[in-house]
């Protein structure tokens, strides 16, 4: 009986330790479509629209009564998710529903009046990762300028933010910077659903087309809110199955680890971050790192809030440093609420200029070197004022700026 009941309590304790959160597709269904009766739909996704149960969200939309599914949008990597990173995305049609698949990573990436023909709404469910430079939230504003043109409603069903929803960090893209990995005014980390976003790019003016300079378009916006997200909640809180939002995001910690790391991986393998081996974007190594104890060491004595980085040798099976082995260190969180994700990785560049001097980054004068860099920061200010000296603390008050404002701004959206 004893056992029995110390059984009972580790499963009680289990259970409350995960909630269970019902995303706006779960929401939707339960609703039993109500939101789409009566309309020709279009349907933006990816193999993260899914259930709990792991059931696409074409296949649930295609296959319900009461919903009139009649086209398909692929963003990057493709709506089952058979395209790699940067890959062109064809026109094609879904082999299993028979439906046409407009691409919207290839020739085009805003929905053309042609694909949205006869369309009543486009429902958007895809999980973001909460970073500006990932590009599916700039399919979702290119797709909400376009139906705004045609008249076409916008169907959101939110997801969780799986950096929660209270970390802001980075300042805002620049003049001259806007682009598809840097599309709006907004922190490099927002703290924001996918909801929560297009909600406030809506209501501020924000869809301006992926250069920035096109007039502010409004479209008739409904979001589907999850129940049971908070916003101290990382995805493995939430008790869903995270299904990987890219092929080199496996896991709901490589989420942390991308705002990490993903700047630097914009310097053309200038440092391994795990990319190509079994810890992508949770490393910072290189083959002329031959004293990986000494790296950690002067990074570990740095005291960065709520991270530690440990040792490591590892032989990537991809990338240029394929088949080589690199030294380096791989990331823990130690206090993920403390940490500052986005600038792990410039106190990494800190330690490479000051024990590694020959092998500085952002030593090449020509800046066209650095064009995706800088797009991703959306600032060419920050690279000049870093390699300056090599040191965060030259950049940190000027990549900090503008998170108070967008906080203030960013709460009167808030969902939950």
């Amino acid at each position: 009986m004893k056992k029995l009941l110390i059984i009972l309590v580790c499963l009680a304790s289990a259970l409350s330790a995960s909630a269970t959160v019902k995303t706006g597709l779960e929401v939707l269904v339960e609703n039993n479509f109500s939101v789409l009766e009566g309309k020709r739909v279009g349907l933006v996704t990816n193999p993260t629209g899914v259930d709990r149960n792991l059931n696409s969200t074409v296949d649930i939309l295609f296959n319900a009564p009461n919903v009139k599914l009649v086209a398909l949008f692929g963003p990057e990597h493709g709506v089952r998710g058979d395209i790699q990173a940067g890959g062109y995305v064809a026109q094609s049609t879904d082999k299993k529903t028979g439906l046409p698949i407009y691409s919207l990573y290839g020739s085009t990436r805003k929905p053309t009046a042609k694909m949205l023909q006869g369309l009543d709404a486009v429902v958007y469910d895809i999980q973001d990762n909460g970073c500006r430079s990932y590009t599916f939230i700039s399919t979702l504003g290119l797709v909400m300028q376009a139906c705004a043109e045609q008249s076409i409603e916008v169907i959101v069903l939110d997801r969780p933010n799986p950096l929660g929803g209270q970390k802001v960090e980075g300042s805002f893209v620049e003049p001259g910077y806007f682009s598809f990995v840097s599309m709006y005014e907004i922190p490099y980390v927002y703290g924001l659903t996918v909801g929560e976003l297009a909600y406030m790019l809506n209501e501020e003016g924000m869809v301006r087309g992926q250069n920035g300079k096109e007039t502010p378009r409004r479209c008739e916006l409904t979001v589907i809110p999850m129940e049971g997200w908070e916003r101290d909640m990382n995805f493995d809180d939430t008790g869903l199955p995270w299904v990987p939002t890219s092929p080199n995001i496996p896991h709901p910690k490589t989420a942390f680890c991308y705002p990490a790391s993903g700047i630097i991986g914009e310097l053309g393998g200038y440092l391994n971050i795990g990319v190509g081996y079994t810890l992508p974007f949770e490393c910072f190594a290189a083959t002329w790192i031959t004293d990986a104890d000494k790296f950690a060491a002067a990074l570990n004595a740095l005291g960065l809030p709520g991270v530690s980085f440990r040792p490591t040798y590892y032989q990537p099976t991809s990338g240029s440093s394929a088949g080589k082995t690199v030294g380096g260190v791989q990331i823990f969180f130690t206090d993920y609420d403390a940490a500052r994700l986005t600038e792990i990785q410039f106190y990494v560049m800190q330690e490479v200029a000051r024990l590694y001097p020959s092998r500085k980054p952002l030593g090449d004068t020509d800046a066209s070197k650095y064009s995706m860099f800088d797009k991703v920061l959306g600032s060419n200010k920050i690279r000049e004022s870093f390699r300056k000296n090599y040191r965060f603390d030259d950049i940190k008050e000027y990549w900090r700026k503008d998170e108070a404002s967008f906080r203030a701004k960013s709460a009167k959206y808030y969902l939950y």
